[in-house]
């Protein structure tokens, strides 16, 4: 499987404790690898990693990697889409503000929403926000917990830039339009593209397994992969853009995989 989709399984599967550290830890004693939930990278332990003159073990390398090349999870979080977080601008400004220590006054004056009063209903509205997401969590893991549940929804990869009811799919479901429109394997051709957005979603979500994180594809590399699956390349290659699973230079020089 590519791993831009076992990244965004990673990063969704994530407990609290891991999305606020950043990292997720697999595997028991000297086989334990610590991964780091926004890019990816791995650390092995029993490996020495060296930063400048200081040398680190595998777990505080993963934590200064998150802090140094991702400038920390509370950071990298507030950069995620409002449709992902259900933050608004404002929001996201108050809670930095908060994570400053700044008083109602200080933090009025840097979002320049004039009285304090103002900031002291936002930050009780966002309190009130937390204590409805632990019910709403406690609640939807009990009734998943009931033997027969409804079959799982894949994972949204993160960086989809039109998360609605289209990426709503079942793994049953996915695996059912996998099957119907690939009529040759998962590995072969595309019988035809759908025009149902859902249908659009899943296939476009099981071709991007078709290219490799991390590396720098050009056009032409793109279009051959695509063209092994569809021969109107040019469009899965416009919806795995719009749906915001490739990415490119302006110029349309080089393509890769988002995650």
């Amino acid at each position: 499987m590519n791993e831009a989709v076992k990244i965004s399984e990673r990063f969704w599967n994530a407990s609290i404790p891991e999305l606020k550290q950043g990292y997720h830890s697999e595997g028991d004693g000297q086989a334990a690898v610590f991964s780091c939930l926004v890019c990816g990278a791995q650390f092995e332990k029993g490996i020495i990693y060296k930063d400048g003159e200081r040398y680190y073990e595998a777990e505080k390398f993963a934590a200064l990697h998150v802090e140094t090349v991702h400038g920390g999870m509370f950071a990298w979080l507030l950069t995620l889409d409002k449709k992902l977080t259900g933050l608004t601008e404002l929001q996201k400004g108050l809670l930095e503000a908060f994570r400053q220590s700044l008083s109602d006054a200080e933090a009025a004056k840097e979002l320049g929403i004039g009285s304090t009063s103002t900031v002291r209903n936002h930050r009780f509205t966002l309190r009130e926000k937390v204590k409805q997401a632990k019910l709403f969590l406690a609640v939807m893991e009990l009734a998943e917990e009931k033997p027969g549940a409804a079959s799982p929804f894949v994972s949204i990869p993160r960086t989809a830039v039109m998360v609605d009811e289209r990426f709503a799919i079942t793994e049953e479901e996915n695996a059912g339009i996998i099957q119907a429109y690939f009529k040759q394997g998962p590995d072969g051709a595309l019988s035809e593209f759908p025009k149902k957005q859902k249908r659009k979603a899943a296939i476009l979500r099981h071709l991007i397994q078709r290219f490799e994180t991390g590396r720098k594809y050009s056009e032409q590399e793109i279009n051959a992969v695509l063209k092994l699956a569809y021969p109107d390349y040019v469009t899965l290659r416009r919806y795995l853009i719009d749906y915001g699973l490739l990415d490119r230079e302006d110029d349309g020089s080089s393509y890769w995989v988002k995650i």
